[in-house]
């Protein structure tokens, strides 16, 4: 796959994970300032959700770069880093889930390279790789703490497609962490498309 370039940021670049993507991961910052949780709402869109405000904390989720190491070269699977002047500043990993939707299984960029399109030129690709498989959209995961990546989604065409106020409770049993899961459905837009 050729690099796809984003004309908005023209230093952005997007690639099929290298030998690299190792080094990358252990030398970048994921964390995120967490200070609200968000009742999140179906059909209602992310600034509306009512929102619990808390005393701000850093968030970073452990990544292992060996976690996703089968998906390189995969033919159901595949990882994609994003390059901002030729520095790696985030990655993408999307598998084709039993659903038969495209699952993107993680995505990140480095603290520093954020508001530079790099999520969105993410995202792009991963639907790219999901068009081009004939996929029928795609889905994810985030949660309610993580209210940038909520907007990003929503701005994107990702609808909530469930709300999970267990999933995280067996880690700890009190938290306020609720999983959200988005979707970008393909068929509605061809529907449209077409005028259905």
């Amino acid at each position: 796959m050729q690099p796809m370039i984003n004309p908005k940021y023209p230093g952005l670049s997007v690639r099929v994970a290298d030998e690299g993507f190792a080094a990358y991961v252990w030398g970048s910052d994921f964390s995120f300032e967490v200070s609200a949780y968000a009742q999140a709402q179906s059909e209602q869109a992310v600034a509306k959700w009512p929102l619990r405000h808390i005393t701000p904390y850093r968030k970073c989720y452990g990544i292992d770069p060996e976690e996703f190491s089968s998906y390189r070269d995969a033919a159901d699977s595949a990882v994609f880093m994003a390059y901002l002047d030729d520095e790696p500043v985030g990655h993408l990993v999307v598998s084709t889930n039993w659903n038969g939707y495209a699952h993107i299984d993680e995505l990140a960029v480095h603290a520093p390279a954020r508001r530079h399109g790099v999520a969105k030129a993410l995202l792009d690709v991963a639907q790219f790789w999901s068009r081009k498989k004939k996929l029928p959209g795609i889905m994810l995961e985030t949660q309610n703490n993580n209210l940038g990546a909520c907007r990003l989604y929503e701005r994107c065409g990702y609808v909530v497609g469930g709300i999970d106020h267990l999933r995280y409770r067996g880690i700890d049993p009190t938290t306020a962490e609720v999983a959200i899961f988005w979707y970008r459905l393909f068929n509605d837009e061809l529907a449209r498309e077409a005028g259905v």
